[in-house]
């Protein structure tokens, strides 16, 4: 039959016989793992999160512990505190008074004072950091805190002409109910109570 010049002839397929899509093999993609193949671990933890298996870390960890002989520690050292403190703050603003005010009256006594309120804060310090520089500042504090009462204590009533006005540790501190006289006692007693033991030492 001739051609008709309208209808072109078709143009013969590409695809070679028996080819066809249906027929043809399945390529996996680059992002598809192969069948039967574990599929890679596409999740990276971030360098926030720990590894697997580490233990969490504890907030409280991060801080120095604190010492076991710190009065912070305890309700009892606390009120010691409490009150080695509120004695270092009235002598030193007791001494700061007289000896700026009327210093040539009984320098002695205002100086004593002075020295007396400086021991109190040096005590609270120690008291409350512990550990083996606070125990040895306490322990320095409370030793001659006690000689200075003793001693001022004996004076201001065998020589009244030395100690024309009253000082913290004068008469032994009856002008405080004799809390001064008491104090250095408790706070030597709370040293050697809580001193550490060799198994404190070895962990610190």
């Amino acid at each position: 039959m001739p051609e008709n010049p309208l209808n072109p002839p078709a143009e013969p397929s590409a695809t070679p016989p028996g080819d066809t899509p249906a027929a043809r093999p399945a390529t996996p993609s680059p992002s598809e793992s192969p069948a039967g193949a574990p599929l890679a671990a596409s999740a990276t933890p971030s360098p926030s999160e720990p590894p697997a298996g580490a233990p969490a870390a504890n907030p409280q960890t991060r801080k120095a512990a604190r010492p076991s002989d710190a009065a912070l520690g305890t309700g009892l050292g606390r009120v010691l505190l409490l009150v080695y403190g509120t004695f270092a703050l009235s002598a030193s603003a007791r001494a700061l008074v007289q000896i700026t005010t009327k210093f040539s009256e009984a320098p002695l006594a205002y100086l004593l004072s002075a020295l007396a309120g400086a021991v109190y804060i040096a005590a609270t310090v120690g008291l409350a950091v512990g550990g083996p520089r606070g125990r040895k500042i306490a322990l320095i504090s409370c030793t001659v805190e006690l000689i200075g009462v003793l001693l001022v204590g004996t004076l201001s009533i065998a020589d009244k002409i030395a100690f024309p006005d009253d000082t913290v540790w004068s008469r032994f501190g009856s002008g405080y109910g004799y809390v001064p006289l008491l104090l250095p006692f408790i706070g030597l007693w709370w040293i050697r109570r809580h001193r550490p033991t060799p198994t404190d030492s070895a962990h610190s």
